[in-house]
């Protein structure tokens, strides 16, 4: 899978993307990862990529044209033949979660596009963007850190890029679930144990149990998911014993 990344700070992106298992599956070719500069592309003889808002106010915001020509370079070099799906990193998008991941995931190219200042102009947002997307409820100086924490996302569900094929079927969101908790050596530590299950041997045991966990921390953490989580009759009423426990 192909990202491209339009940033004012390519290096930030390539740096950024080079450790654990994102930098492993870019040195294998499983994923490969491009930034460029979108002052390169400005025809100003300072490399202004900004200008003052129509309107007034305050701030600064990105020009048409210097991300359009980066755009175009990029299509260009791909020869892409097809619209590419072009990604704006924006508050005011829908929130990025574990099924938009997957379903980014089936693209074989992938823009980005980082704002900064007080945004960029409608205008080419209108022209080659596809999907505005936010990763939570706050500002961030630009874009750059939100597509490094997508790109991160969506790398996960390329084939190849875990070690482990069963891990990204197993951890947090799958089913609309959390996470059940983990433990390693040693058995005790400051007092704690390790839940007797966990130790038993007995794989149905264990299985059952992390799913029974994988729904307790749901309800504690996150219960909206619940709405959308496929749990057995058997597992509701494990639920709403709990629930009684509790109240």
């Amino acid at each position: 899978m192909n990202f491209y990344v339009m940033t004012l700070f390519p290096e930030m992106i390539l740096e950024g993307l080079s450790y654990s298992i994102l930098g492993r599956a870019r040195r294998a070719g499983q994923i490969s990862v491009e930034a460029v500069n979108i002052r390169d592309f400005s025809e100003d003889k300072h490399k202004h990529v900004d200008d003052y808002p129509y309107g007034g106010g305050a701030g600064m915001v990105m020009s048409c044209e210097p991300i359009e020509k980066t755009y175009r370079y990029l299509c260009d070099k791909r020869k892409l033949r097809s619209r590419p799906r072009v990604v704006y990193l924006t508050p005011q998008g829908k929130v990025f979660d574990q099924q938009m991941a997957k379903e980014f995931a089936q693209e074989e190219d992938l823009f980005f596009l980082c704002g900064h200042y007080e945004g960029v102009d409608e205008r080419v947002l209108d022209a080659i963007v596809t999907d505005r997307v936010s990763i939570g409820d706050y500002v961030l100086s630009g874009g750059e850190l939100a597509s490094m924490v997508m790109i991160d996302a969506i790398s996960r569900m390329v084939p190849g890029v875990l070690t482990n094929e069963e891990s990204k079927d197993t951890e947090s969101f799958e089913g609309n679930l959390l996470e059940y908790p983990q433990y390693t050596r040693p058995e005790e530590w400051q007092g704690r144990r390790v839940p007797e299950v966990l130790l038993s041997g007995h794989h149905a045991k264990i299985e059952q149990w992390r799913r029974e966990q994988s729904i307790l921390r749901t309800w504690e953490t996150r219960p909206e998911l619940l709405e959308k989580a496929a749990l057995s009759q058997k597992e509701q009423e494990f639920l709403e014993g709990r629930k009684k426990q509790q109240s």
